[in-house]
Order: structure tokens, then sequence, then C-alpha cells
């Protein structure tokens, strides 16, 4: 009676037993969670951790239902390539290790969807150690305890505005890049961002410094 419920199209590529197919999803569900917690623990929690967090886990168990529908039909593949080809995101990843547990959740979804589920019980540890092992790298030759941060100045206009931040820049920041300049009140004055890095014993002196120049007519720092 619900014969039709686990075969493909034309009555070919059945899809596996209701069991199976519920493993299969619960495993892609654990792995999913697995994803996001050696996420929050290796990179850290910021603002979009959450959200991030939730993408992974339900990345998996999408990425698992997409591959169950897919099997080995060609034409199936090549269609959702098509449907899913309409989407579109936005958002800016500003850390290149969140494009990397990205494609881990999808990398578990493929696996676990294909009934390769073994294959991570291989894979997850040694993502876990390769994170682990670069995030004890990365804090014994961290410099320091730096406040990363976006340093925002408005300013009258004159001929070279660098020149005039150089000094500050030089004196209280550890690093500093410009990421953007931008003219603003109708051509009146001048919006400058950099990419900062000091300690924060330097930051009250780095902001008031800057706002006691007469050319300044704002500076604000916002840590990320």
């Amino acid at each position: 009676m619900f014969q039709w419920l686990s075969e493909g199209i034309g009555g070919t590529d059945p899809l596996p037993d209701f069991e199976i197919l519920a493993a299969r999803l619960f495993m892609a569900l654990g792995l999913g969670i697995t994803v996001a917690v050696i996420h929050r623990f290796t990179v850290g929690s910021r603002h979009d951790s959450r959200t991030l967090g939730t993408t992974l886990v339900l990345l998996a168990v999408l990425i698992t239902l997409v591959t169950l529908v897919i099997g080995n039909s060609v034409a199936r593949a090549f269609g959702l390539v098509g449907a899913l080809s309409i989407v579109r995101f936005r958002t800016v990843v500003e850390d290149t290790r969140d494009t990397a547990f990205v494609i881990f959740a999808v990398a578990a979804g493929m696996a676990c969807g294909a009934g390769y589920g073994h294959l991570m019980a291989f894979g997850v540890p040694v993502v876990i150690l390769a994170a682990l092992i670069m995030g004890v790298i990365n804090r014994a030759t961290s410099p320091g305890d730096f406040l990363p941060g976006s340093l925002s100045v408005r300013m009258t206009v004159v001929q070279d505005p660098c020149a005039i931040l150089r000094p500050l820049l030089e004196k209280y920041c550890v690093e500093a890049r410009m990421v953007g300049i931008a003219t603003a009140k109708q051509g009146t004055s001048l919006d400058l961002s950099y990419r900062v890095r000091l300690s924060p014993g330097n930051l009250v002196a780095l902001v008031s410094t800057a706002n006691s120049l007469p050319e300044i007519i704002q500076a604000e720092f916002k840590q990320e």
C-alpha cells in the first residue's frame, strides 16, 4: 500500500529501509552537534557563534537528506544543483575557520546520507586533534594579550589624513591597517577605518589623544 513511499521515480532506485533512514538522520544530527561543539571550543564565542552553530547542525541533517534524495541518480543530482542555485547567501564569513567547519558539516552529512557513517568515526577524531593542536600553537605563538578591533576616525578634509594618524597608530598599536576611507557630510569631512590591535592600557590613550587633535572630529574604537 505504501510501497511508493520507498521507491524513487519510475519505481527505480528505492530508498533504504525506514530504520536505516532514521539511523542515518540521527547520526547526522549527532555529528552536526559534534561539529558545532568543536567549533565553539576551538574558535571561541563570538556574537555570531550561536547562529553558526545552529547552521552547522541543520546543514549536516539537510545534506544527509539531499544525499539520500540524489542516491545514484545523475539526473536528480543535476536537478538539485539547478534548484539550489537560486539560493543566495549574503553573509560575509569573517573568520576563515568558519568555512572549514561548514565544509566539515557538509562532509558529515554526505557521509551519513551515502551510508559511510563509519568513515566519520575516523574523520572526527582527526579533525578534533588538528583543531586542538592548531589552537595550542596559535595560543603559544600569540604576541600577548592584545585587543583586536576597528578604529573609526572622522576628521576634517586635509591633504594627507594618514600622515596625521600614522604617529598615533605607531605609538599605541601593535598592528594597524587601513581598511576604508570615504567622504562624509557632503564632502566636508573624511571617515577613515582601521583594523588595529593594541594593549588594553593603550586604548584610552589612543582615543583621547586622537580626539584632542584639531583635525579630528571624532575617534571611536570597537572591539571585535
